[in-house]
């Protein structure tokens, strides 16, 4: 998977979103690389297979020019069309707003909070605790204090904390993308932080069942063995042409899995599991009972 420019902060999105489409209308034009390097050498500019098939594979940022010239040899005349692609070139190199978080979030998450920024959708599964995205301030504290414990100086443990409330702003951006979230039943039992901490967090999570693009449910301990056994893992929707992206994280490290196959797999797996977990009703009704454990 193309992630080399993610770390400085651009964004991988448009740029891929840009890629896809422009391989899409090569296809279109009924032109292989080759011919279509050809043609380019003819309209002026450095261009090359190496340098074509760079840029269909993510690895090379199209520059508003270079988008130009390869629009002219495959016929699109389209003003309006033509100008959205030239703008997308130009916006791709926009840094996020991660970046000025510098080294206090780890290099293996900034590819995902580059997609997190331009999604359609996301389908997640989690087993231990809650995601990210739907996180307090003090449940995020809790469990960054329990993962990572003394390893933080205090003014390093709020930054983070910041970052992850500020990650949150993708759920109310215009169009708000469709969020599907499973939670296991335990992640609902396990005590993190405390009994304040987890009623402020069940809280959190009710309010956002009323957010019309947000749905919770819950899978519960009578759902016996499922394919949640496998462990966490989010399904990543973001603008067509680009394809859906698997993403699971644990022990062994990070995995961003493009295989149709694998994808395949994970939207199956996530399927399954809709069927098992309770109904978005009976899930508020679950949330509620544990919120009285807290009391």
């Amino acid at each position: 998977m193309a992630m080399q420019d993610v770390g400085n902060g651009s964004s991988v999105v448009r740029r891929w979103q840009l890629a896809a489409t422009m391989k899409e209308m090569r296809e279109k034009a009924d032109l292989t690389q080759d011919e279509a390097v050809d043609r380019l050498r003819k309209s002026g500019g450095r261009w090359s297979h190496a340098k074509l098939s760079r840029i269909e594979n993510r690895v090379h940022r199209l520059k508003p020019r270079e988008v130009e010239q390869l629009l002219d040899v495959y016929g699109v005349s389209d003003t309006a069309r033509r100008e959205e692609l030239v703008r997308m070139a130009a916006e791709s190199k926009d840094r996020g707003w991660w970046v000025r978080f510098g080294a206090d979030l780890p290099d293996v998450t900034k590819p995902l909070l580059s997609m997190e920024d331009g999604l359609v959708q996301l389908r997640d599964f989690q087993n231990q605790l809650v995601h990210g995205l739907l996180q307090t301030s003090d449940y995020a504290r809790a469990v960054m204090t329990a993962v990572n414990p003394g390893q933080d100086s205090s003014e390093e443990l709020e930054r983070r904390v910041a970052a992850r409330m500020i990650r949150q702003h993708v759920l109310r951006k215009q169009p708000p993308p469709r969020m599907h979230f499973i939670l296991d039943q335990g992640v609902l039992e396990r005590p993190v932080g405390g009994s304040s901490v987890m009623q402020g967090q069940l809280l959190k999570l009710l309010e956002l069942t009323a957010s019309p693009n947000i749905t919770i449910q819950i899978l519960p301990v009578e759902a016996g063995g499922s394919p949640g056994l496998v462990g966490p893992f989010s399904l990543l929707t973001l603008p067509d042409p680009i394809p859906d992206i698997c993403y699971a994280e644990g022990p062994a490290g990070t995995f961003y899995l493009e295989d149709r196959e694998h994808v395949r797999t994970c939207t199956l797996r996530f399927g399954i599991l809709t069927e098992l977990a309770l109904s978005r009703a009976e899930s508020v009704k679950a949330m509620n009972r544990a919120m009285k454990r807290y009391e």
